[in-house]
């Protein structure tokens, strides 16, 4: 049997007529499953790796009228939507818009949507990142997940009940909110969040000098989504997480050269882990020890270098990912321009911020494990799982002998690298960042796809793979294309999630509806009338398939018309819409729910309206007029 040295020889000698990349890189995922560095070790036969590949595709599949283990939410990247799979079948279940426009919803169209993005909202993108799930314990409680936009300085919440955003806060005083993470115990009291670029204050154009320019550690009220606190510190945030005291979050921070060109932020072998004192920080905005920014009220603390509420732990180099292991002792910070993650010991930041050590002191181990480590998940074994992007590659690695292989014993902490396709970003382990992590699953999501699927034109789908690492290797099983890069994921049982088949009618969600509804002495669930209030018309319908309470309507042309609709049925899937044709009006009434449109009747005739979501057998007949009257 060939050694690795032996197999990667050949494959370095394959000719280049007639040797796709899929072949080429298939024969280096062979070599790759030999484990530890691979040097001298035997690797599987091609017979053995098929047989074990086909034994781990098995498990991943999840046959008709089977339910997932997992429910999985992935960011929607330039899309602004959350996504939600089912893990480990990897099928989409649902989309959640958030920061989008969505005409299937009508997100961003009902009056209950731009409730939470903002009537006057004029942002119609958004880049979602990281979907993470409040906790209690450190353990999924399955109440909210929470994402940001870094195009536009948002973070957003969404109920897991119903799987709806509910809120959204634009961050004050920064730009580009990128690392998200939540603190972990007693609750999730916190949502932690970055600003990745340096700003002046104020910014109002009279200078843009990098002297009188930071970025801030951000802290939202995940109860209340105000923002409790801000933090100023050196340098650029990256990404962000916190311990299991409740007491740390850490950051990793680059361009600690303060440039503005790209070679400029590579000068220094080192940057930072920024580490947040969270008792600190709340006793010196307690204390009144903190400031306003602009018309802000948010408290604005000074981190900075020499601060006692943070300290900065030199690690390499312009870092990236920063990821707590799952029992709660480590914060591995990945380097991105070093083939190093650094593992900073949790239990010794008390002695940090008392001054009784160094800042390196923390760190016990840094272990090589390839080129462009990007981020760390864990399996709750001991072993860590780490992303590289320029080998394409998953290392999966052991914490415990890392750390002794900075002290000098002659162990390898390697125990396998799987090649992927292709440039990894983000990976993540089935209940990785609460204490519950499984080691059963991990997702890799790759940057890049080229010959995994279809061709599709010059824009190219990515690509989501899902391994098996529920043994001692690590075994590929799928992999899912994927549109305008869904940065991260997160994995949670689906016994964690408690989802509601229909609507209370007391829901917050359409709160407002029936406030004007009481105003109007109009009851939602039984009255279909028109109610006219000068040039403002409110048209309240109820509907149950398949047919509307209120099949036509007149208004007046130049009037603002605003359609209440009650879905009354009360099985669980027969969801109705409203579609205004011509009127750009479009929305989901999910049953027991009431939803709202506001529009202008700006052109007299008959325009019909019909319901959008196939509901019963005579769905098409479910329609009606509203007739414009000249004015």
């Amino acid at each position: 049997m060939k050694k690795r040295d032996d197999l990667t020889k050949d494959l370095q000698e394959l000719p280049e007529s007639g040797q796709s990349r899929r072949r080429f890189m298939g024969a280096a995922a062979l070599a790759g499953v030999a484990g530890a560095t691979g040097l001298g070790t035997a690797v599987m036969s091609r017979e053995a790796f098929a047989a074990a590949a086909e034994e781990a595709r098995n498990k991943y599949v999840i046959h008709p009228g089977e339910l997932d283990e997992y429910y999985g939410f992935w960011s929607g990247g330039h899309s602004g939507e959350v996504r939600v799979l089912g893990v480990p079948s990897m099928r989409e279940l649902m989309r959640i818009p958030v920061f989008n426009v969505d005409s299937a919803t009508g997100w961003g169209i009902s009056n209950e949507s731009k409730d939470v993005l903002g009537h006057d909202n004029t942002h119609l993108n958004g880049d979602s990142h990281h979907p993470h799930i409040s906790m209690t314990d450190g353990r999924y409680d399955g109440k909210y997940l929470f994402i940001n936009d870094k195009a536009n300085t948002r973070v957003a919440r969404i109920r897991l009940d119903i799987m709806k955003c509910d809120k959204i806060t634009t961050i004050p005083n920064v730009q580009a909110i990128h690392g998200l993470r939540l603190q972990k115990v007693p609750k999730t009291k916190y949502v932690f969040c970055n600003a990745e670029y340096v700003i002046p204050h104020p910014n109002d154009g009279s200078d843009t000098s990098l002297e009188s320019s930071f970025t801030m550690f951000n802290a939202v009220d995940a109860e209340t989504m105000e923002v409790a606190f801000q933090v100023i510190v050196d340098g650029n945030l990256d990404n962000t997480d916190a311990d299991y005291t409740g007491k740390y979050a850490c950051s990793t921070c680059y361009n600690s050269e303060k440039a503005l060109d790209l070679a400029g932020t590579m000068r220094n072998d080192r940057d930072w882990a920024v580490v947040f004192n969270i008792e600190r920080i709340e006793q010196a905005v307690k204390n009144g020890n903190y400031k306003t920014l602009g018309d802000s009220k948010v408290p604005v603390v000074d981190g900075r270098a020499g601060s006692e509420l943070t300290r900065y732990i030199p690690v390499p180099k312009n870092p990236h990912g920063l990821n707590t292991s799952p029992d709660g002792k480590y914060f591995i910070a990945n380097g991105k321009l070093s083939p190093t993650a650094t593992i900073i010991a949790i239990d010794k930041l008390d002695d940090l911020f008392d001054g009784k050590i160094e800042p390196r002191d923390t760190v016990v181990g840094e272990p090589e494990l390839g080129l462009g480590p990007l981020h760390t998940t864990f399996d709750g074994r001991g072993n860590a799982y780490t992303t590289l992007f320029i080998d394409s590659q998953v290392a999966k690695w052991n914490i415990a002998d890392a750390i002794k292989h900075y002290n000098g014993e002659d162990v390898n902490y390697i125990r396998q690298k799987l090649d992927v396709h292709y440039q990894p970003g983000h990976n993540h382990a089935s209940l990785t960042e609460s204490r519950d992590a499984d080691g059963k699953w991990l997702v890799v999501l790759s940057k890049f796809s080229k010959d995994r699927f279809l061709p599709v034109g010059p824009l190219h789908a990515e690509n989501d793979q899902l391994i098996d690492i529920s043994g001692e290797e690590m075994k590929l099983v799928h992999d899912g294309p994927t549109f305008a890069e869904p940065h991260d994921c997160i994995l949670v049982r689906r016994d964690q999630i408690k989802t509601k088949k229909i609507y209370d009618r007391n829901d917050p969600f359409f709160a407002s509806a029936r406030e004007q509804a009481e105003k109007d002495g109009v009851t939602l669930e039984a009255d279909n009338k028109v109610i006219r209030d000068g040039n403002k018309v409110r048209v309240y319908m109820t509907s149950i398939a398949p047919q509307y309470g209120m099949t036509e309507f007149k208004v007046k042309q130049g009037d603002e018309v605003t359609v209440y609709v009650t879905n009354l049925d009360t099985i669980e899937d027969v969801t109705h819409g409203f579609c205004m044709v011509n009127h750009g009006v479009s929305m989901e009434v999910s049953p027991q729910q009431t939803s709202s449109v506001t529009f202008k009747a700006d052109r007299p005739g008959v325009h019909w309206y019909y319901c959008n979501w196939f509901c019963h057998a005579l769905h098409m007949e479910m329609r009606g007029r509203m007739i414009v009257e000249k004015a």
